[in-house]
């Protein structure tokens, strides 16, 4: 197992990871099951975008988030890979903040979006760690 992770740095990792459960969310979560509370606090979104469309958004930027995870020392795709989840993450932390005003409950949501909005721009932020042989104090 290890030696299978070796190739992907954490930051990559985070790529991979967040892509796989944005296809997981956007297929389980919104395209086979969408849960009625979720339907409803996203009334803004659903005016002009249909949750089918929502779904396969979440799948598509989920996949440009593997992708770009397993991208070795491409930045851009990387880069690509984060713009990706941290929109749609934004997108739901924008449309939960404003359901606040007219259902309360929403609030939670609102700050769970928020925060993994937030989160995925400081992982997009950091740099790759060298590999291991450029490390100071690392001989090979």
């Amino acid at each position: 197992m290890r030696a299978a992770a070796r190739g992907i740095s954490r930051r990559r990792g985070v790529l991979v990871t967040l892509g796989a459960g944005w296809v997981g969310y956007g297929a389980l979560g919104i395209l086979i099951n969408p849960r009625q509370g979720t339907t409803a606090l996203l009334g803004d979104i659903t005016r002009w975008v249909p949750m089918t469309v929502l779904g396969w958004l979440w799948v598509a930027a989920g996949a440009v988030g593997i992708v770009a995870g397993l991208a070795v020392s491409c930045p851009r795709i990387q880069a690509a890979g984060y713009a990706a989840l941290a929109t749609l993450a934004g997108l739901w932390a924008a449309a939960f903040t404003l359901a606040v005003s007219d259902t309360p409950t929403a609030s939670g949501s609102a700050c769970i979006w928020v925060a993994i909005a937030v989160a995925v721009v400081l992982v997009a932020g950091m740099d790759d760690p060298l590999p291991a042989h450029m490390r100071k104090g690392r001989s090979t």
